[in-house]
């Protein structure tokens, strides 16, 4: 049974920092492309990051990708020895409030996804 489990989540000042890190079971890690995901209250589930198999190769010419609004503050790694991926956050902002998840990416979609980790942002 593929299963991914988010943690580090919580309450921080606008400003502040946190790192999330998903950990991966059930299939090999190192196969599969990340992500991670972010849902605000009312709105729809938005892309945040991802980072190829390997950290090495991709679909834009780098290993990793980022959604314009957090470019500069956030950034995805991966320890495929530990089967985890990790978001560190820095600079956050009220509008980063949302529920993070993490996703494994198939080849074709993300097809399995972690339950989730709350993010609060206080101005």
């Amino acid at each position: 049974q593929v299963q991914l489990v988010e943690s580090g989540g919580g309450l921080v000042q606008a400003g502040g920092s946190l790192r999330l890190s998903c950990g991966a079971s059930g299939r090999t890690f190192s196969s599969y492309a990340m992500g991670w995901f972010r849902q605000a209250p009312g709105e729809e589930r938005k892309f945040v990051a991802a980072i190829s198999w390997n950290g090495i190769i991709t679909w834009n010419g780098g290993h990793t990708y980022y959604a314009d609004s957090v470019k500069g503050r956030f950034t995805i790694s991966r320890d495929n020895a530990k089967n985890t991926v990790y978001l560190q956050m820095n600079s956050l902002k009220p509008d980063d409030t949302a529920v993070y998840y993490c996703a494994q990416y198939n080849g074709n979609s993300y097809d399995v996804w972690g339950q989730g980790t709350q993010v609060t942002v206080s101005s």
